[in-house]
């Protein structure tokens, strides 16, 4: 299967002060799971093969709730195609 990249947003309906741990909660999630990632101040990009992104979103809805959120809105872009997507070929000329 094909690189696609998988942008997430993730919203727990919770209290501000604990919105932002949860959120980091999340991250340290995508961190661990041994996908390339980008962290951007809206959303979290991954890339990968589709499956295990979207399996990883489906963790990230366990990791809001068992930290106590019961209700996650979830905003989620994906970018596929035949021939593979990669975060570098879109974001290459804007490192620094």
């Amino acid at each position: 299967m094909p690189t696609c990249n998988l942008s997430l947003q993730v919203v727990p309906l919770v209290d501000q002060e604990n919105l932002y741990p949860i959120v980091d909660r999340v991250i340290e999630l995508i961190a661990t799971s041994g996908v390339k990632y980008k962290v951007g101040p809206m959303e979290t990009t991954m890339e990968g093969e589709l499956d295990h992104l979207l399996a990883i979103v489906r963790k990230a809805q366990q990791v809001c709730s068992d930290s106590g959120a019961d209700r996650i809105l979830f905003v989620i872009k994906i970018d596929y195609s035949s021939s593979g997507v990669t975060i570098d070929e879109k974001m290459g000329k804007y490192q620094d």
